[in-house]
């Protein structure tokens, strides 16, 4: 998993039947510190985010067992919203 923005959204007027009723986003990936990684990235959104949000990103196989209830041929999704991320400081 990885931290991403939602830059905008990608309109396709055709796209394959099983992905029908998911939106097309893109992301900007982020390492934990907001520095962003490589260029933007088209991502599957399967939790409905906004423009700006910061979100969970997976990919690979995982990206497209989260476009439940179907198994779409994709390699990037977004699965949640991030609230909050902190890191725990030790004694």
């Amino acid at each position: 998993m990885q931290f991403g923005v939602v830059m905008g959204t990608v309109v396709a007027t055709k796209k394959l039947p099983s992905m029908t009723g998911f939106t097309l986003r893109l992301v900007q990936r982020e390492d934990h510190d907001g520095r962003a990684l490589g260029g933007l990235e088209v991502a599957v959104d399967t939790v409905r985010s906004a423009l700006g949000q910061r979100v969970v990103l997976v990919g690979s196989r995982e990206a497209a067992i989260g476009c439940i209830p179907s198994f779409v041929p994709v390699d990037l999704a977004i699965v949640g919203i991030v609230d909050d991320a902190y890191r725990e400081v030790g004694p």
